[in-house]
């Protein structure tokens, strides 16, 4: 049996929710990615725009700046929600196993959450990630990029039912995520390709991300 592509794992993993979760929870759900749909505050920054320059902390407490890792080559630079969350797992550990044919092409790739610096190096040793895992507290740099949305009461409610605290988690007072986004970043700082997508449950392929990188 053929393992399953990203897409697939994806689909199997929202057929799941589907089927297990209670009727209110996917219904808070999916109107929260309606509105976002819907309202375009986290539309993210688009293809032709410059990329914003930060310095981020990763999963060892050194500091990462956008701008000298660019010097370097071209960045996929990819916003996820924290390690709580098995879609972004299932994501990440997709992106590890085409990582080196990124490198093979130059370019390196950085994934950034608002999750603090411990989970994330919990989540690089667990996953077996090979690239930047970068903690950015109260998402400030994801707003920059135009992700960053409150997260509903209803939805607050349901994450903290299963245990979800991203106060605790993310070390901070605020209870915003990121919507999912990859960005193809080239060498000038211009974003070449941008994928945003409110729905949690679908990421962009790694497929599709070799194939944009492969036009810088």
């Amino acid at each position: 049996m053929r393992n399953q592509n990203l897409t697939e794992q994806l689909e199997a993993a929202r057929q799941q929710f589907k089927a297990n979760a209670p009727i209110e929870a996917q219904v808070k759900i999916g109107q929260m990615i309606e509105e976002l749909q819907k309202s375009g505050i986290a539309s993210g920054r688009q293809a032709g725009e410059k990329a914003v320059d930060f310095k981020l902390t990763n999963a060892i407490g050194k500091d990462v700046i956008l701008y000298e890792e660019l010097a370097k080559g071209p960045v996929v630079l990819v916003f996820y929600r924290g390690g709580w969350c098995p879609f972004c797992n299932m994501q990440l550990r997709a992106y590890q196993r085409i990582l080196p044919e990124i490198q093979a092409i130059g370019a390196q790739l950085i994934a950034i959450s608002p999750q603090k610096p411990d989970h994330s190096l919990s989540l690089q040793e667990k996953e077996g990630l090979e690239f930047q895992v970068l903690s950015d507290p109260n998402g400030l740099v994801t707003a920059k990029y135009n992700l960053l949305f409150d997260v509903p009461p209803g939805v607050r409610e349901l994450m903290e039912g299963i245990g979800v605290d991203l106060v605790e988690y993310n070390d901070t007072s605020k209870w915003v995520l990121p919507v999912p986004a990859t960005f193809m970043i080239d060498e000038s700082a211009v974003i070449r390709s941008s994928y945003v997508n409110p729905n949690f449950m679908q990421r962009q392929s790694p497929e599709e991300i070799l194939r944009e990188l492969k036009k810088l």
